[in-house]
């Protein structure tokens, strides 16, 4: 397994990018997102790597991140999810996005990835949200939604889930409505002051 790859980048197309190593171009194939973040061609890169091995030869496919490559193998262990539409996910989706959205059980948010229809998502939801809820699943990630699905499920958490089912009601889609309680609420608020301050929080992201 190669773990990672570091050297000059010696360009990007619009797929992958050449790494120079040790004066080898390694060919990595990158979603768009990643690819855009890469420096100019000459300055050293560094990405995090998973070897694919088929019928049809190998690719290495590149990631700015760990937490990625994690997430990466965690979405092409659901059946029928391959490496297109795993990079899809985490090119549309920050790691700490795509839990979020899998332990909320939103379907409709994760379709928003190119290529993920509902019947994939929902597959993706199933197959993850018992994974992602382990801690070493999202080791070193910080979604506000890891400690904060913990408060969910307590009695300390009840005004926040009591402000999540009010803001689900008027509308809000679940994964955009967890994100924003748990970012701006803490144990002293009422569910009142949470969906007042979830709703000026929603309205500026819609």
């Amino acid at each position: 397994m190669i773990a990672y790859v570091r050297g000059p980048l010696a360009y990007v197309s619009d797929t992958h990018a050449v790494v120079d190593v040790c004066g080898l171009g390694l060919q990595v194939q990158a979603a768009p997102t990643t690819l855009a973040r890469l420096p100019a061609a000459g300055n050293e890169v560094q990405l995090f790597t998973y070897l694919q091995l088929s019928e049809n030869g190998q690719a290495l496919h590149g990631f700015l991140t760990k937490e990625e490559v994690r997430l990466f193998m965690l979405l092409i262990g659901v059946s029928g999810i391959g490496p297109k539409v795993a990079t899809a996910v985490l090119g549309t989706f920050a790691p700490e996005q795509v839990i979020l959205t899998v332990m909320a059980q939103d379907a409709a948010a994760l379709s928003k990835a190119p290529g993920v229809g509902k019947k994939t998502a929902e597959r993706i939801i199933l197959e993850l949200r018992d994974k992602v809820k382990s801690e070493d699943a999202w080791a070193g990630i910080d979604p506000s939604g890891a400690a904060g699905m913990a408060a969910l499920n307590t009695a300390a958490g009840g005004a926040k889930q009591d402000a999540m089912e009010a803001l689900l009601a008027l509308g809000y889609g679940r994964a955009e409505t967890m994100q924003a309680v748990l970012e701006i609420a803490d144990d002293s608020h009422t569910a009142e002051a949470i969906i007042k301050l979830a709703l000026k929080k929603l309205s500026r992201l819609n």
